[in-house]
C-alpha cells in the first residue's frame, strides 16, 4: 500500500473515511489557505498541493458541494460561507419552486508530481428548513433523491450506503490498494 497523510482537522471526517475504507489512515490537521471557488476541484487541488509543500509526504485531502440548479450551480464549494452569512434556514427559505441539487466530493491525492482526483456525486433536493442532527455541514438541508429525509436524519450506515464521499472514497480505495 502506497503511504498517504489524510489532512483534516475534523475528527468526524476522519472516522468516516476510517469506516468507509475499511483501514486506519494517517492524520495532520494543517491550516490551509482556501481559495474562494464555486467549483469543488479547483478548491481541492490548491489545498492538496498547499498540504504536500508543508508535509513534503503524499497527501489526501477532501472537499465538498452543494450545488443548487435554480441558481446555476451557486453555492457549490461555497456552501459553508453562505451558511455562516445567511444561515441554512433562511438558505432553504430563499429557494422556490425548483430544490434539486447536486451534493459532490472530491478526494485528491498528490505525492509532489502525480496530482489525482476522485470525484463523487450525489443527486437530491433542498429541504424546506433544516431537519436532523449532524456534524456534517450541509447534511440537514440535502434529502437525497428516493429518499423522504436529510443526510442528518440518516444513520451513518444509511448515509454512507449511498453519500457522494463513499463514492469518491471508493474510487480512491480502487487506486490506494493495487
Amino acid at each position: 500500500m502506497k503511504k498517504v497523510i489524510l489532512i483534516t482537522s475534523n475528527q468526524n471526517k476522519l472516522r468516516e473515511f476510517e469506516k468507509i475504507l475499511g483501514f486506519k489512515i494517517r492524520n495532520i490537521s494543517l491550516d490551509l489557505d482556501e481559495i474562494q471557488a464555486v467549483n469543488v476541484e479547483d478548491v481541492i487541488e490548491h489545498k492538496t498541493k498547499q498540504a504536500f509543500e508543508r508535509v513534503g509526504e503524499p497527501v489526501l485531502c477532501e472537499d465538498t458541494g452543494l450545488y443548487f440548479d435554480a441558481w446555476g450551480g451557486l453555492p457549490g464549494a461555497l456552501i459553508k460561507w453562505f451558511d455562516k452569512t445567511i444561515g441554512y434556514n433562511n438558505l432553504c427559505g430563499l429557494l422556490q419552486e425548483n430544490r434539486k441539487a447536486r451534493a459532490e466530493t472530491v478526494i485528491s491525492y498528490f505525492n509532489g508530481t502525480d496530482y489525482l482526483s476522485f470525484k463523487g456525486e450525489t443527486l437530491g433536493s433542498i429541504s424546506l428548513s433544516p431537519m436532523g442532527t449532524t456534524n456534517f455541514g450541509w447534511d440537514p438541508i440535502f434529502i437525497p433523491d428516493g429518499f423522504s429525509k436529510t443526510f442528518a436524519q440518516m444513520t451513518a450506515e444509511e448515509k454512507n450506503k449511498i453519500s457522494m464521499r463513499k463514492i469518491a472514497l471508493k474510487k480512491f480505495r480502487d487506486f490506494y490498494i493495487k
